[in-house]
This record gives structure tokens, sequence and C-alpha cells, in this order.
């Protein structure tokens, strides 16, 4: 059973190396016109945006903008503190010490 676990994580991540690399090779390769590089800068923040937002807005699969959800209470103390310090680190740990203490306080 562990050897699966080792086998699957090997190749997946195998997967996921050789997908990148083939990118990052291709991309050396050929010249990309300035609108697809323009248009790859948003795909970050669009993807960051489509795992997080459904976390801080749905709760038990409703909608949630509520000041009792604690998850888009952490998260506006996150974006003000991104806002202020321009510090990613700053922020995913004030975010992270937010969402903490405001469950402890929901208690």
């Amino acid at each position: 059973m562990q050897n699966n676990i080792w086998l699957v994580l090997l190749i997946g991540g195998l997967i996921t190396f050789s997908m990148r690399f083939s990118l990052i090779y291709l991309f050396g390769k050929f010249e990309i016109p300035e609108t697809l590089k323009k248009a790859l800068h948003y795909v970050p923040p669009a993807v960051l945006s489509a795992i997080i937002f459904p976390e801080l807005f749905i709760q038990d699969g409703a909608l949630n903008f509520q000041l009792t959800n604690i998850r888009l209470l952490a998260g506006l103390i996150a974006i003000i503190t991104a806002w202020f310090s321009k510090n990613t680190l700053l922020t995913i740990l004030v975010g992270m010490v937010a969402l903490f203490i405001l469950g402890w306080l929901q208690l």
C-alpha cells in the first residue's frame, strides 16, 4: 500500500514537471506574440481568485455575505493588509492569524 502511494507521488511529480518544463522549453524556442504574453500575465491572479473566492463566500453550500462568516472577515483583514503593506507573505500570515483568532473567538 505504501509503495503505491510513493509510486503515485513520483508519477504525479514527473507529469507535473514534464508539463511545466515543456512550456518553458517551447517558450524558449518560439517567438511568443505580445498579446499572449500580456494575457498570460493575468493567469495567476485569475487562478488564485478561483481558488480563494469560493472559500470566502460559500458556507454549507450557500452564499454567505454576513458578518458571522469568519472566513470572509479574515479575507477582508488580509485584503486591507495587502493594500497597505504590498507584502504577500505578510498578507498570508495576517489572514491566517485572523482566521485562527476569529475561529477561536467564535467558540
